[in-house]
């Protein structure tokens, strides 16, 4: 794995203000040259990435390994994702709740693979001040068994399906290495949907019709391209019936990423917690239930695909800040009749519904607020001068690819609206012309393993069995990481009559895409 661990980078990006003697000479802005990123995105890419969120003002270290905070440019993508996945589920007729955060350990270890499957990762209360509590209680790693002992309760007959609920909270998963902000932390947002139906039907149909939302989330809105596919059994989510996600590729460190994911649970965990209700005919039934998350993960998966080495690149769809507006007076220039200037046209873009601000800060260089919200990752950069305004212009710059054009103030919002269009349209083609380059077909196990070091994502015939998943994981086991499958896309290529497996030399039954992963 590229080491994008708790290594906190030299916050060194200063600028200093530097004061002449006499109390009514102007500020000199002085940069330091440490502004900026040290490392770039091809050299160092785990280093790279440190930089990138902290001096991005995405997250600031804790004094928790492997807690982060996160601050407002963060949360501000992440609110508009929350409400995107939020009413959409509404119209999906599934409602908001919230249980605690707590689990007693009789509960959480109801269902054996479940818990066998999250058990390294649980933290646990064992003291209240300094005595000893009894019995120690959990914090929970996802919420199956904190919800369903009361979806036992609430589900008595037909009537009371389907019961669809989701939550938007923190989780805790303590146990790993390599922690890496959003990542791979050990407290992360998400939300975390649980569904009742009466019929495997209606559950199967949910799946991925949640699946679906996530695919919007990652392509529409943060412009990254993922395949839908399905997990093999070793690889599903523990004491279900069948995973589907969403998978993301990162091409500089060739790892796959888990963007999100829809269960299907199938009946297990109605067996455990007794979930039952008496059907239309008068029968007793067993229900049938999903879950379904994303988390902050998604916001991380963006830094790593989008950024550059001058910083963040955000999609105009999820950026806090759209534009900034940046005067640039030149001498002897009528100022305040550019910050006028400059004011006016945040408030006619903001009354066209766009999210805007302008730099006024007298103390810092038009040079040094560039380079500050290129960093910052803003999609558009709007300059104006004393020749726009005599031309009755702005400058505009891209973030995406620095493509610099003049636009009449008359047609203001019009053509800010077609740029952010095309940034969006841009920043996605640029990823998938990425992600598609590195996808390699390897039908034979040299085949595999030379596209496995070429950090590849690899698409290769496999026979689906689960003692061959394993032997691949054993033999590409090393220092970054084995490699194992990722999802077998529903998209399938053809498989032709007699094609084998690449691992194991049997029948294939499907294409499976495999590499290294986060």
């Amino acid at each position: 794995m590229a080491d994008t661990g708790d290594k906190k980078p030299n916050a060194n990006a200063k600028v200093k203000v530097k004061h002449g003697g006499g109390g009514g000479k102007k500020k000199e802005v002085k940069k330091e040259t440490g502004l900026g990123l040290t490392k770039k995105k091809d050299e160092n890419f785990g280093e790279w990435y440190s930089e990138v969120v902290v001096f991005g003002e995405m997250i600031e270290y804790y004094d928790i390994s492997g807690c982060y905070i996160l601050r407002p440019w963060t949360m501000a993508i992440w609110e508009t994702m929350q409400a995107f996945f939020d009413a959409e589920i509404k119209k999906m007729k599934i409602k908001n709740c919230y249980f605690p955060l707590f689990v007693s350990p009789a509960v959480l270890e109801k269902e054996k693979d479940h818990i066998e499957g999250f058990a390294p990762e649980v933290a646990w209360v064992t003291k209240s001040g300094k005595s000893e509590l009894e019995v120690p209680i959990a914090i929970r790693p996802t919420s199956e068994t904190v919800m369903y002992p009361y979806y036992s309760k609430w589900i008595r007959g037909h009537r009371d399906l389907p019961l669809k609920l989701n939550q938007w909270c923190n989780v805790v998963r303590w146990e790993f290495s390599n922690p890496t902000p959003f990542i791979r932390s050990r407290e992360f947002l998400w939300q975390e949907g649980h569904t009742a139906f009466a019929t495997k039907e209606e559950a199967g149909k949910e799946v991925l019709e949640i699946l679906e939302l996530y695919r919007r989330i990652y392509e529409e809105y943060l412009a990254i391209p993922v395949v839908k596919g399905k997990k093999s059994e070793n690889e599903k989510f523990a004491g279900g019936l069948y995973t589907t996600s969403v998978e993301a590729f990162v091409p500089n460190t060739g790892r796959g990423v888990q963007g999100a994911t829809s269960h299907c649970l199938g009946q297990n965990f109605a067996k455990m917690f007794d979930i039952t209700f008496e059907n239309e005919k008068g029968e007793k039934a067993m229900i049938w239930q999903n879950s379904w998350a994303y988390s902050t993960r998604t916001i991380g998966v963006m830094v790593m695909v989008h950024g550059d080495d001058k910083g963040l690149v955000l999609p105009p769809k999820v950026a806090s800040i759209q534009a900034i507006v940046i005067p640039v007076p030149f001498k002897d220039a009528d100022t305040q009749a550019i910050f006028d200037a400059c004011l006016k046209t945040v408030e006619e873009l903001s009354e066209a519904g766009f999210r805007v601000e302008a730099d006024l800060r007298d103390n810092y260089s038009p040079g040094w607020k560039y380079s500050h919200w290129e960093l910052k990752g803003v999609p558009l950069r709007i300059e104006i001068g004393p020749k726009d305004m005599e031309k009755k212009q702005v400058r505009c710059v891209r973030r995406d690819n620095s493509a610099k054009v003049d636009i009449p103030v008359s047609d203001l919002v019009k053509e800010v609206k077609d740029m952010f269009d095309k940034i969006q349209q841009n920043l996605f083609d640029v990823a998938k012309q990425k992600r598609d380059a590195s996808i390699q077909v390897a039908k034979t196990w040299d085949e595999f393993t030379v596209a496995l070091s070429e950090k590849k994502l690899i698409l290769a015939p496999w026979c689906d069995e689960q003692a061959v998943e394993e032997d691949v994981k054993a033999r590409t086991k090393g220092e970054i990481g084995a490699a194992k499958s990722l999802c077998s896309p529903f998209d399938q290529p053809e498989l032709p009559e007699g094609t084998l497996c690449f691992a194991s030399g049997k029948p294939a039954k499907k294409w499976t895409y495999w590499g290294r992963s986060y």
